[in-house]
Protein backbone atom coordinates (compact mmCIF):
# COMPACT_ATOMS: atom_id res chain seq x y z
CA UNK A 1 0.00 0.00 0.00
CA UNK A 2 1.31 3.21 -0.99
CA UNK A 3 0.67 6.04 1.59
CA UNK A 4 1.70 8.86 0.06
CA UNK A 5 -1.40 9.88 -1.38
CA UNK A 6 -1.83 13.71 -1.37
CA UNK A 7 -5.26 15.53 0.46
CA UNK A 8 -7.15 15.85 -2.10
CA UNK A 9 -8.36 12.43 -2.48
CA UNK A 10 -9.28 12.31 0.74
CA UNK A 11 -11.39 15.49 0.59
CA UNK A 12 -13.15 13.37 -2.06
CA UNK A 13 -13.57 10.30 -0.49
CA UNK A 14 -15.42 12.66 2.63
CA UNK A 15 -17.52 14.69 0.73
CA UNK A 16 -18.91 11.33 -1.56
CA UNK A 17 -19.12 9.99 2.40
CA UNK A 18 -21.09 12.63 3.42
CA UNK A 19 -22.94 13.65 -0.03
CA UNK A 20 -24.24 10.13 -0.81
CA UNK A 21 -23.14 10.22 -4.22
CA UNK A 22 -20.96 11.73 -6.65
CA UNK A 23 -22.91 14.52 -7.66
CA UNK A 24 -23.52 15.42 -4.24
CA UNK A 25 -19.67 15.86 -3.69
CA UNK A 26 -18.71 17.22 -6.92
CA UNK A 27 -21.65 20.17 -5.55
CA UNK A 28 -20.05 20.29 -2.56
CA UNK A 29 -16.79 20.97 -3.40
CA UNK A 30 -17.24 22.84 -6.59
CA UNK A 31 -15.63 20.18 -8.66
CA UNK A 32 -17.17 17.60 -11.37
CA UNK A 33 -18.70 14.38 -10.74
CA UNK A 34 -15.14 12.35 -12.89
CA UNK A 35 -12.79 14.73 -10.89
CA UNK A 36 -14.34 13.21 -7.81
CA UNK A 37 -15.13 9.52 -9.54
CA UNK A 38 -11.01 9.91 -10.61
CA UNK A 39 -10.00 10.54 -7.52
CA UNK A 40 -11.76 8.07 -5.58
CA UNK A 41 -10.50 5.24 -7.94
CA UNK A 42 -6.82 6.34 -7.34
CA UNK A 43 -7.50 6.82 -3.36
CA UNK A 44 -8.92 2.62 -3.59
CA UNK A 45 -6.08 1.47 -6.18
CA UNK A 46 -3.57 3.02 -3.18
CA UNK A 47 -5.31 1.17 -0.27
CA UNK A 48 -5.96 -1.64 -2.19
CA UNK A 49 -9.10 -1.62 -0.77
CA UNK A 50 -13.09 -0.62 -2.07
CA UNK A 51 -14.26 2.61 -0.33
CA UNK A 52 -18.00 2.81 -2.06
CA UNK A 53 -20.74 0.16 -3.74
CA UNK A 54 -21.82 2.00 -6.23
CA UNK A 55 -25.96 1.35 -6.55
CA UNK A 56 -28.79 3.06 -8.22
CA UNK A 57 -29.10 5.34 -5.44
CA UNK A 58 -25.51 6.48 -5.27
CA UNK A 59 -22.73 5.32 -3.08
CA UNK A 60 -22.65 3.21 -0.42
CA UNK A 61 -19.66 3.03 2.35
CA UNK A 62 -18.14 -0.08 2.58
CA UNK A 63 -17.02 -0.97 6.49
CA UNK A 64 -13.45 -0.28 5.24
CA UNK A 65 -14.20 3.01 4.05
CA UNK A 66 -16.76 3.72 7.65
CA UNK A 67 -13.38 2.83 9.65
CA UNK A 68 -11.09 5.37 7.34
CA UNK A 69 -13.28 8.35 7.79
CA UNK A 70 -12.38 9.04 11.27
CA UNK A 71 -8.66 9.47 10.58
CA UNK A 72 -9.53 11.19 7.28
CA UNK A 73 -11.47 13.84 9.33
CA UNK A 74 -8.41 14.10 11.08
CA UNK A 75 -6.60 14.63 8.36
CA UNK A 76 -9.34 17.40 7.17
CA UNK A 77 -9.16 19.37 11.03
CA UNK A 78 -5.30 19.18 10.26
CA UNK A 79 -4.93 20.78 6.63
CA UNK A 80 -7.71 23.47 7.93
CA UNK A 81 -6.16 24.19 10.79
CA UNK A 82 -2.80 24.84 8.74
CA UNK A 83 -4.96 26.82 6.53
CA UNK A 84 -5.81 29.38 9.40
CA UNK A 85 -2.55 29.69 10.45
CA UNK A 86 -1.60 30.82 7.37
CA UNK A 87 -4.45 33.26 6.73
CA UNK A 88 -3.76 34.72 10.02
CA UNK A 89 -0.49 35.54 10.07
CA UNK A 90 -0.88 37.37 7.10
CA UNK A 91 -4.28 39.30 7.72
CA UNK A 92 -4.75 42.83 8.18
CA UNK A 93 -8.25 44.95 8.59
CA UNK A 94 -8.85 44.07 5.31
CA UNK A 95 -10.41 41.42 3.08
CA UNK A 96 -12.88 39.80 2.82
CA UNK A 97 -15.35 38.05 5.75
CA UNK A 98 -18.31 35.49 4.92
CA UNK A 99 -21.29 35.91 7.40
CA UNK A 100 -24.02 33.53 7.95
CA UNK A 101 -27.24 34.07 9.70
CA UNK A 102 -31.23 32.82 9.56
CA UNK A 103 -33.29 34.44 6.86
CA UNK A 104 -34.96 36.91 9.03
CA UNK A 105 -31.42 37.55 10.59
CA UNK A 106 -29.77 38.45 7.30
CA UNK A 107 -32.37 40.28 5.26
CA UNK A 108 -33.76 42.24 8.19
CA UNK A 109 -31.06 42.76 11.02
CA UNK A 110 -27.88 42.29 9.35
CA UNK A 111 -27.95 44.71 6.20
CA UNK A 112 -28.41 47.74 8.69
CA UNK A 113 -25.94 46.60 11.05
CA UNK A 114 -23.81 46.11 8.12
CA UNK A 115 -23.89 49.84 6.53
CA UNK A 116 -22.68 51.08 10.02
CA UNK A 117 -19.59 48.47 9.75
CA UNK A 118 -19.09 49.50 5.95
CA UNK A 119 -18.37 53.14 7.76
CA UNK A 120 -16.34 51.64 10.66
CA UNK A 121 -14.51 49.12 8.67
CA UNK A 122 -14.23 50.20 4.83
CA UNK A 123 -11.61 48.02 3.95
CA UNK A 124 -13.66 44.55 4.85
CA UNK A 125 -15.77 43.27 2.05
CA UNK A 126 -18.56 40.95 3.35
CA UNK A 127 -19.82 37.63 1.97
CA UNK A 128 -23.29 37.06 3.05
CA UNK A 129 -24.92 33.61 3.51
CA UNK A 130 -28.66 33.84 4.36
CA UNK A 131 -29.41 30.29 5.30
CA UNK A 132 -31.50 28.18 8.05
CA UNK A 133 -29.01 25.59 8.12
CA UNK A 134 -26.33 25.61 10.07
CA UNK A 135 -22.97 26.20 8.48
CA UNK A 136 -19.90 24.33 8.90
CA UNK A 137 -17.77 26.83 10.80
CA UNK A 138 -14.36 24.46 10.48
CA UNK A 139 -14.57 23.78 6.80
CA UNK A 140 -15.14 27.38 5.89
CA UNK A 141 -18.29 27.08 4.68
CA UNK A 142 -18.56 30.86 7.11
CA UNK A 143 -16.19 32.89 9.10
CA UNK A 144 -18.73 34.36 11.41
CA UNK A 145 -22.31 32.58 12.01
CA UNK A 146 -25.09 34.16 13.92
CA UNK A 147 -27.73 31.38 14.97
CA UNK A 148 -30.80 30.75 17.40
CA UNK A 149 -28.69 27.35 18.53
CA UNK A 150 -25.38 26.92 20.07
CA UNK A 151 -22.96 24.87 18.17
CA UNK A 152 -22.32 21.42 19.55
CA UNK A 153 -18.38 21.33 17.96
CA UNK A 154 -15.80 22.31 20.77
CA UNK A 155 -13.19 23.65 18.71
CA UNK A 156 -15.85 26.50 18.08
CA UNK A 157 -16.45 29.71 20.56
CA UNK A 158 -19.88 30.96 20.87
CA UNK A 159 -21.02 34.24 22.80
CA UNK A 160 -24.62 34.66 23.77
CA UNK A 161 -25.28 38.20 22.80
CA UNK A 162 -28.95 38.59 23.20
CA UNK A 163 -32.58 37.11 22.63
CA UNK A 164 -35.49 37.45 20.19
CA UNK A 165 -38.71 37.24 21.93
CA UNK A 166 -41.23 36.26 19.67
CA UNK A 167 -45.65 37.03 19.80
CA UNK A 168 -48.44 35.83 18.12
CA UNK A 169 -49.33 38.47 15.65
CA UNK A 170 -52.00 39.28 12.71
CA UNK A 171 -52.52 42.29 10.24
CA UNK A 172 -55.45 44.84 11.14
CA UNK A 173 -57.44 43.92 8.11
CA UNK A 174 -57.74 40.40 9.11
CA UNK A 175 -58.77 40.81 12.64
CA UNK A 176 -61.56 43.19 11.18
CA UNK A 177 -62.53 40.06 8.94
CA UNK A 178 -62.27 37.30 11.45
CA UNK A 179 -62.35 38.94 14.89
CA UNK A 180 -59.54 38.93 17.66
CA UNK A 181 -58.86 35.73 19.13
CA UNK A 182 -58.55 36.30 23.27
CA UNK A 183 -57.13 32.90 24.37
CA UNK A 184 -54.77 30.15 22.59
CA UNK A 185 -58.37 27.64 22.01
CA UNK A 186 -59.67 30.45 19.97
CA UNK A 187 -57.03 30.56 17.47
CA UNK A 188 -58.18 26.70 16.65
CA UNK A 189 -61.17 28.14 14.95
CA UNK A 190 -58.55 31.10 12.83
CA UNK A 191 -56.21 30.90 9.65
CA UNK A 192 -53.06 30.14 11.32
CA UNK A 193 -50.07 30.36 8.99
CA UNK A 194 -47.70 27.75 10.29
CA UNK A 195 -44.62 25.79 9.29
CA UNK A 196 -43.86 22.60 7.26
CA UNK A 197 -41.21 20.36 8.40
CA UNK A 198 -40.42 22.26 11.18
CA UNK A 199 -42.83 20.44 14.18
CA UNK A 200 -41.99 23.67 17.01
CA UNK A 201 -45.35 25.18 16.51
CA UNK A 202 -47.00 21.42 16.82
CA UNK A 203 -45.27 21.56 19.92
CA UNK A 204 -45.84 25.07 21.25
CA UNK A 205 -49.44 24.11 20.31
CA UNK A 206 -49.16 20.28 22.53
CA UNK A 207 -47.17 22.34 25.57
CA UNK A 208 -50.37 24.27 26.14
CA UNK A 209 -52.82 21.48 26.30
CA UNK A 210 -53.89 22.35 22.37
CA UNK A 211 -52.83 19.29 20.01
CA UNK A 212 -53.25 19.95 16.42
CA UNK A 213 -51.80 18.59 13.47
CA UNK A 214 -50.53 20.43 10.43
CA UNK A 215 -53.79 20.49 8.81
CA UNK A 216 -54.34 23.34 11.36
CA UNK A 217 -52.57 25.69 9.25
CA UNK A 218 -54.11 27.38 6.65
CA UNK A 219 -50.30 27.63 5.50
CA UNK A 220 -47.75 25.76 5.86
CA UNK A 221 -43.68 27.26 5.13
CA UNK A 222 -40.40 26.79 6.74
CA UNK A 223 -38.96 29.73 4.36
CA UNK A 224 -39.06 32.33 7.27
CA UNK A 225 -39.38 35.37 5.10
CA UNK A 226 -42.25 34.00 2.82
CA UNK A 227 -44.20 33.31 6.23
CA UNK A 228 -43.36 36.79 7.33
CA UNK A 229 -44.58 38.25 4.19
CA UNK A 230 -48.18 35.69 4.56
CA UNK A 231 -48.90 37.65 7.99
CA UNK A 232 -48.34 41.23 6.60
CA UNK A 233 -50.59 39.89 3.57
CA UNK A 234 -53.46 39.42 6.01
CA UNK A 235 -53.63 35.39 5.52
CA UNK A 236 -53.98 34.82 8.94
CA UNK A 237 -52.18 35.06 12.54
CA UNK A 238 -48.84 34.15 12.87
CA UNK A 239 -45.68 33.82 15.45
CA UNK A 240 -43.59 36.06 14.82
CA UNK A 241 -40.31 38.02 16.32
CA UNK A 242 -41.61 41.22 17.77
CA UNK A 243 -38.04 42.90 15.95
CA UNK A 244 -39.80 41.90 12.76
CA UNK A 245 -43.54 42.86 13.87
CA UNK A 246 -42.17 46.14 15.08
CA UNK A 247 -41.24 46.72 10.88
CA UNK A 248 -44.81 46.92 10.44
CA UNK A 249 -47.19 48.87 11.92
CA UNK A 250 -50.18 47.46 10.26
CA UNK A 251 -49.61 44.53 12.63
CA UNK A 252 -51.52 43.99 15.74
CA UNK A 253 -50.23 41.99 18.64
CA UNK A 254 -52.70 39.27 20.26
CA UNK A 255 -52.89 37.25 23.35
CA UNK A 256 -50.11 39.26 25.36
CA UNK A 257 -50.44 36.79 28.39
CA UNK A 258 -49.32 34.06 25.93
CA UNK A 259 -45.59 33.88 26.63
CA UNK A 260 -43.54 32.16 24.55
CA UNK A 261 -40.07 31.15 24.90
CA UNK A 262 -37.28 33.77 23.82
CA UNK A 263 -34.71 32.09 21.58
CA UNK A 264 -31.44 32.69 22.48
CA UNK A 265 -28.97 34.49 19.87
CA UNK A 266 -25.48 33.18 19.83
CA UNK A 267 -22.32 34.38 17.75
CA UNK A 268 -19.68 31.86 16.96
CA UNK A 269 -16.39 31.65 15.15
CA UNK A 270 -13.39 28.87 15.29
CA UNK A 271 -11.51 29.74 18.45
CA UNK A 272 -8.00 29.36 16.07
CA UNK A 273 -9.43 32.07 13.44
CA UNK A 274 -10.03 34.70 15.95
CA UNK A 275 -6.26 35.36 15.44
CA UNK A 276 -7.30 36.67 12.27
CA UNK A 277 -7.29 40.78 12.74
CA UNK A 278 -9.80 41.24 10.11
CA UNK A 279 -12.23 38.46 11.79
CA UNK A 280 -11.76 39.66 15.53
CA UNK A 281 -12.87 43.04 14.38
CA UNK A 282 -16.07 42.41 12.83
CA UNK A 283 -16.56 39.24 15.64
CA UNK A 284 -16.46 42.62 17.53
CA UNK A 285 -18.48 45.22 15.60
CA UNK A 286 -21.44 42.30 15.66
CA UNK A 287 -20.94 41.41 19.26
CA UNK A 288 -21.45 45.55 20.11
CA UNK A 289 -24.34 46.28 17.15
CA UNK A 290 -26.54 42.79 16.83
CA UNK A 291 -27.81 43.26 20.53
CA UNK A 292 -29.14 46.69 19.39
CA UNK A 293 -30.94 46.06 16.55
CA UNK A 294 -32.97 43.19 18.05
Amino acid sequence: MNTQFDWSLVRSFLAALEQGSLLGAARALGSTQPTIGRHIAELESQLGAVLFERTGRGLLPTETALRLAGSARAMEEGALQLARGVSGAQDGVSGTVRITASQPVACFVLPPVLAQMRLALPEVQVELVSSNEVSNLLRREADIALRMVPPDQASLVTKRIGKVTLGAYAHRDYLRRRGTPRQIADLLAHELVGSDRDEAMLRGFAAFGHPVGREAFALRTDDLVAYWEAVRAGLGVGFLADYLARMDSELVPILPLVKIAPLPIWLTVHREIRTSRRIRAVYDFLAATVPKAL
